[in-house]
């Protein structure tokens, strides 16, 4: 083992730690071990603790070095593990520097080995020139990060900073660079990608960059977003999203609940109708559009009618992937002083949302028996449609990952839809 990394939580950070191995290889680094880790809930925190230690019994003579957003808000946390060599903080791990001569500083005093610094004085975001994602079909390009928001449960900010966006030209020659190498789908990424472009000259918004994306790389044949804040989606966004079929019909929100009074008390900056205006907007726009959204069970204070709110939005934007967060109260932040939600309550709330997740999924896969869809091929026998809709690819067809082809579904399971005549393949 040369340089092995173990990732947690959002795209971001798969995109980061391809740059930190990166780092690490033309280091000179071996037999290291890079944890990029998350802090979005405490389970995440516990998570990266458990592979730790994993990976110590399981190598006991690598160096173990943790970064990432647990690292930078938790710092003594994982520099008191025993099994851990080195803590940088979410900045260092994306700077070359921080790898040169790292050799020589494992081993050290275990007073010295946590160096972070405080990511508040970060300003800037380097557009990460890498060449692909190892074992991927899509590439990821970060173009944003860190927030300027402030929601009550929110732990990110501590962990990312300040909003800080990555300038035009730097993005587009990234995708061209992506695109040169393959790449036939691209994924835009962020911590708050809708907060694009404000610390920019000119203060620009995200529609003016995925338009210059789709302007300057014709030959890119797939861009996604990866997440949305839905009130901060601008009006060029809304007119490439109508207008322009290479920028894909799939939508993951930020909605976090559908009570009005539970997003007060979160500080969010939309309310259940203007999520509900959202979505009716874009669908009218682009009728094939499926949306998937985060939604928040038992945050402190919400009662079961107010919860009853939040499974109603579900049907009423229209959701058909749902990412359900039991609450967890994250220390440091203004949520964790509210009083709680009791956890057997906060656990079947949480259930119920999935089991409501399950169902609109099963729906929307029924509705597409049928229809004919352009496939991402991922791998042997599985891809992607536009609308990021698992696909099961008969065994016997002949492509190759990165290739799109053009099917009609004639199935589907519990969790992808199924493809059994391919009307034709064009190579990505």
């Amino acid at each position: 083992m040369a340089v092995d990394v173990l990732t947690f939580g959002c795209r971001l950070n798969t995109v980061e730690s391809e740059t930190m191995k990166r780092h690490a290889l033309a280091a000179g680094l071996e037999d290291v071990i890079l944890v990029n880790t998350c802090a979005v809930t405490g389970e995440a925190v516990r998570q990266a603790k458990q592979a730790i230690r994993r990976a110590r019994r399981e190598n006991p003579d690598a160096k173990i070095l943790v970064t990432g957003c647990a690292a930078q808000v938790e710092p003594g946390t994982f520099g008191d593990m025993a099994e851990v060599d080195l803590v940088i903080g979410n900045d260092a791990k994306l700077k070359p520097e921080s790898y040169a001569g790292l050799a020589a500083d494992f081993g050290i005093d275990a007073t010295e080995k946590v160096r972070v610094n405080d990511i508040f004085s970060v300003r800037e975001t380097a557009g990460h020139m890498i060449e692909g994602l190892e074992g991927r079909t899509r590439a990821f390009v970060q173009v944003q990060n860190g927030c300027d928001h402030r929601c009550t449960f929110c732990i990110i900010p501590y962990g990312r900073g300040n909003s800080r966006s990555v300038p035009t030209g730097d993005a587009v020659e990234q995708v061209k660079r992506l695109v040169g190498n393959g790449y036939g789908e691209v994924v835009l990424t962020g911590v708050d990608i809708t907060s694009w472009g404000q610390d920019l000259p000119g203060t620009p918004k995200l529609g003016r960059l995925v338009e210059r994306i789709l302007t300057h790389v014709p030959d890119l044949k797939r861009l996604r977003i990866s997440s949305i804040d839905s009130v901060e989606a601008d009006e060029q966004l809304i007119e490439q999203i109508g207008g322009q079929p290479r920028l894909m019909p799939h939508f993951h929100l930020s909605l976090q609940a559908g009570d009005d009074m539970i997003l007060k008390r979160m500080k969010r900056r939309h309310l259940r109708d203007d999520a509900i205006a959202f979505c009716e907007r874009v669908r009218a726009l682009r009728p094939d559009v499926v949306y998937g959204a985060d939604i928040i069970a038992g945050f402190p204070t919400e009662t079961e009618e107010m919860f009853e709110n939040s499974l109603r939005l579900v049907d009423d934007c229209g959701l058909t992937h749902l990412h359900v967060f039991p609450f967890s109260p994250r220390p440091g932040t203004p949520a964790a002083r509210i009083p709680p939600v009791a956890p057997k309550i906060v656990k079947e709330r949480a259930s119920r949302l999935r089991d409501k997740g399950e169902a609109k999924l099963r729906a929307y896969l029924a509705s597409e028996v049928g229809k004919q869809r352009s496939v991402l091929v991922e791998k042997a026998g599985l891809g992607r449609t536009e609308q990021f809709t698992l696909v099961e690819l008969p065994e016997t067809l002949t492509v190759k990952p990165g290739d799109i082809v053009m099917t009609r579904i004639t199935g589907h399971t519990h969790r992808a839809l199924i493809a059994e005549t391919v009307v034709g393949t064009e190579a990505a």
